[in-house]
């Protein structure tokens, strides 16, 4: 071990943020090690790889998701080797794929969606979110100077996990984003969706926009603004696209967490365009 710090919150905190992890990313990294290190009773230098195999079966035990079995490994990882540098990695593997799948709405209940929205700019919104995949976070984030709109792509800035990344647009939606943009002057820095008082929409908004939507289409799932991600993802699966290129669109850190999909997806799949093109 290089060194042991004086106090390891501190250090712990130093090195996330070096690194520009979010701070909803420390909070959870502080709170795994630190109940780690309250149920070992030991001095940080003698912690040994069996107490960290042993503490993981005790939650495994308790019937911890494996998200969260995955979050305790990945915060004690990064403890021991990157704030402290001494190898502590065991090689354990949680399935991330959760008992209950992901809602999906078919083609034809999307087309349903869209059209029982009359109010043009809240269509584009939940338009844009099945046919780019974002986040609701993301979309009402987004920035005029974002956009490549005649290059057919877009970028989310400082996403989850406080990383950019490419998003496709269709170009079916093209048109309607320039209008928009025309017809509410905004420029460059302007947030592509706000309300009249010049306001970005807020996700409650959307969320409500989504309700009453579903009412007036008569969809019967329960829907919100992530199951149009979650959609937009398992479409892509069925039209023959792989794990690898739908991960790096969602910005998953893991090809697990994409794999989901692969269990949503139709039986009978197919063989970068975004499903939107196809409705």
């Amino acid at each position: 071990m290089a060194y042991i710090p004086v106090d390891i919150d501190e250090a712990v905190k130093k090195e996330c943020k070096r690194r520009r992890y979010s701070s909803q990313t420390i909070k959870t990294y502080l709170y795994c090690i630190n109940r780690f290190l309250k149920w070992s009773r030991k001095d940080i230098g003698h912690i040994s790889k069996k107490d960290v195999r042993i503490f993981l079966e005790k939650l495994s035990d308790k019937g911890l998701s494996g998200n969260t079995m995955n979050t305790y490994h990945m915060a004690i990882k990064f403890l021991f080797e990157d704030v402290l540098e001494k190898r502590m990695w065991i090689d354990i593997t949680y399935s991330k794929v959760p008992q209950k799948l992901p809602v999906v709405l078919s083609k034809e209940e999307l087309k349903r969606l869209f059209e029982s929205i009359s109010n043009e700019k809240h269509k584009l919104m939940i338009e844009l979110l099945y046919s780019t995949g974002l986040r609701v976070s993301e979309l009402i984030n987004l920035k005029v100077c974002d956009l490549e709109i005649d290059k057919g792509y877009g970028f989310v800035r400082a996403g989850k996990g406080n990383k950019d990344r490419l998003f496709i647009l269709s170009p079916k939606l093209k048109d309607k984003i320039n209008d928009l943009i025309k017809r509410d002057l905004l420029d460059n820095d302007s947030y592509l969706f706000s309300s009249n008082r010049n306001v970005k929409y807020n996700i409650r908004t959307i969320q409500q926009i989504i309700k009453k939507a579903r009412r007036k289409a008569k969809i019967e799932k329960r829907i919100s603004p992530h199951t149009l991600r979650h959609s937009f993802a398992t479409h892509l699966i069925e039209n023959g696209y792989s794990v690898n290129e739908v991960q790096n669109l969602l910005g998953h850190k893991s090809p697990e967490t994409t794999m989901i999909y692969l269990h949503t997806a139709s039986k009978n799949m197919i063989n970068i365009k975004s499903p939107f093109d196809n409705i």
